[in-house]
C-alpha cells in the first residue's frame, strides 16, 4: 500500500509536553513529557576500561542506545543509574541525539509504526533557525526513512484548527503559551509576519514555579522531593484568573474557607500522610501574565501590552484583522477565564489609544470602534496538534511534504521552509 493512501503521523514537540497521534483523529493518541532518561552506566565503563579496547567501548555505546526510557517511565526512572535529559529548552532542540531518541520511542513504542510507510508532519516554532529545521529533516529521512516530510508553523496550524475562523480566513494573532516558551504570532492569510512575533519571557513552568514559592515561603511542609510535581498539579486543578487582584484579596480575607482548597498526599518516603492549604496562590499564578514584575523584576511588561505591541507594528491594513482574531493556544492558557480577563484588557489598551488620539487631534467625529475578541475552545490545549491533523488529512498535504527523492537529489536545505498550500486558507 503506498504511503500516502495511510495516515500521516503527527508529532507536535514542546519543551514540556509532545503529543503524538494520526491525522484524522480528532485528539492526540499520546501526551507525554518531553523527557529521555539515557542509562550511562554502559558509557562509563567503556571510559574507564583498559587500553582503550575498541570491541568493548562499542558494546558499551550499543547498549547505552538501547537502554533508555521517554515520557512519564523516563521521570521514574529519574534516580540511580539513568540520567534525565530534556532535549527541548523554550521551544527550541538543545540536544538533538537526545531528540532522535525521543522520536525513535515515539514511532516504534508508542504509535507502534514502520516510518517508511507513513508521511510526517513535525511542528515547529516560529522563531527557529532554518539550520534546526534541516537538522531534523536529516534524522528523518537519514535516520528513520520516512518518504515525506511537511514541517509546520506551530500558529499556522493553531489557525488551521479552524476553531477561531473559518479556514478560508487564516489572519489573526495566536497567542501560544506552552511549558517553556511564549510567542504572540501575526498571521496574515497563513503567513507568519516574522518582523511583528513577540516573545513573552514568562510560561507555565514560571507559574508552577511562582506557586512552589508561594507555598515554601507561607511555611507549607511540602515534601522536597516532590515540590515541583505538587506545585504543577496544585496549578492545574485549582488556579484561576481574576479580574481584580485586590478585590479577589478581599474575598479571600472575608471568608477563606470558601476560597482555601486542601491538596493530600503520602511523603513517598516515610508513608505518612500531609496536606498543603492553596489560598492566594490560586489566582497569583496566573497573574504573572498581567503583572510580571511580581515574580521577576527584569520584565514589566505584561502579556497584553505585547499583544498590542505584535498588533500596532503589523501593516496597519491587517489591524483590524488581527484584533478581531486573536486565539489561544498552549496548556498555560486554559485557566478559568484566562481568555476573558485577556479580551478585558487589551480591549481597554486600544480603546484608551483611540480616545487619546481624538482628544489630541480635537476631532468632533468619533472614530469606529475597534473589536476585540480573544477566542477560547476546549482543544486549546492540543491546538497545534489537532491543527496539524486537519492539514495533514487533505490531498495537498501529501503534494506539498519534501520527499524522500527531493531530499536525495538536493539536500536537507529543501527542509528549511514548507509551502502554504491552498487548503489551508
Amino acid at each position: 500500500m503506498d504511503a500516502a493512501s495511510r495516515p500521516a503521523v503527527v508529532i507536535d514537540n514542546g519543551s514540556g509536553y509532545s503529543k503524538l497521534g494520526f491525522s484524522g483523529n480528532s485528539e492526540p493518541s499520546f501526551t507525554i513529557p518531553t523527557a529521555v532518561a539515557v542509562n550511562e552506566s554502559f558509557l562509563n565503563q567503556s571510559d574507564s576500561s583498559s587500553n582503550g579496547n575498541s570491541i568493548a567501548q562499542y558494546n558499551a555505546g550499543i547498549m547505552a542506545d538501547l537502554d533508555f526510557f521517554i515520557g512519564e517511565e523516563a521521570l521514574s526512572h529519574s534516580s540511580g543509574i539513568y540520567n534525565v535529559n530534556y532535549p527541548m529548552h523554550h521551544g527550541q532542540v538543545q540536544n538533538w541525539d537526545t531528540m532522535e531518541k525521543f522520536w525513535q520511542q515515539c514511532i516504534f513504542n508508542y504509535l507502534r509504526c514502520d516510518p517508511e510507510d507513513h508521511y510526517f508532519l513535525l511542528t515547529d516554532s516560529p522563531v527557529t533557525t532554518p539550520e534546526s529545521r534541516e537538522y531534523a529533516g536529516e534524522i528523518m529521512f537519514e535516520t528513520f526513512n520516512v518518504p515525506g516530510l511537511y514541517i509546520a508553523v506551530q500558529s499556522v496550524l493553531t489557525l488551521a484548527a479552524g476553531y477561531s475562523t473559518p479556514k478560508s480566513d487564516m489572519t489573526g494573532v495566536v497567542v501560544d503559551i506552552g511549558d517553556g516558551s511564549a510567542h504572540v504570532v501575526p498571521v496574515v492569510n497563513g503567513y507568519v509576519i516574522g518582523s511583528s512575533i513577540k516573545s513573552f519571557p514568562i510560561a507555565g513552568n514560571d507559574v508552577t514555579q511562582f506557586v512552589l514559592q508561594l507555598l515554601q515561603e507561607r511555611g507549607e511542609l511540602i515534601p522536597p522531593e516532590d515540590s515541583f510535581d505538587i506545585a504543577r498539579k496544585v496549578k492545574e486543578m485549582y488556579c484561576y484568573t481574576c479580574s481584580d487582584i485586590v478585590k479577589e484579596y478581599s474575598k479571600h480575607d472575608r471568608k477563606p474557607s470558601k476560597y482555601i482548597k486542601q491538596w493530600s498526599g503520602v511523603k513517598p518516603k516515610t508513608g505518612v500522610p500531609y496536606s498543603v492549604d492553596v489560598g492566594y496562590e490560586r489566582f497569583l499564578g496566573p497573574e504573572i501574565f498581567f503583572h510580571p514584575e511580581i515574580y521577576n523584576d527584569d520584565f514589566t511588561t505584561p502579556l497584553p501590552d505585547v499583544i498590542d505591541s505584535c498588533v500596532q507594528s503589523s501593516p496597519i491594513d491587517t489591524r483590524r484583522a488581527l484584533y478581531k482574531n486573536i486565539v489561544l493556544s498552549g496548556g498555560s492558557t486554559m485557566f478559568k477565564d484566562f481568555h476573558k480577563r485577556l479580551q478585558n484588557d487589551v480591549k481597554k489598551i486600544v480603546d484608551d489609544r483611540i480616545a487619546a488620539s481624538t482628544a489630541r487631534l480635537g476631532l468632533d467625529v468619533k472614530p469606529q470602534p475597534v473589536e476585540v475578541n480573544v477566542v477560547a475552545h476546549s482543544i486549546q490545549g492540543y491546538a497545534v496538534w489537532f491543527g496539524g491533523s486537519v492539514v495533514a488529512s487533505m490531498p495537498e498535504f501529501y503534494e506539498s511534504c519534501h520527499t524522500k527523492e527531493d531530499y536525495e537529489e538536493y539536500g536537507a536545505s529543501i527542509c528549511r521552509t514548507s509551502p502554504i498550500f491552498k487548503g489551508m486558507y
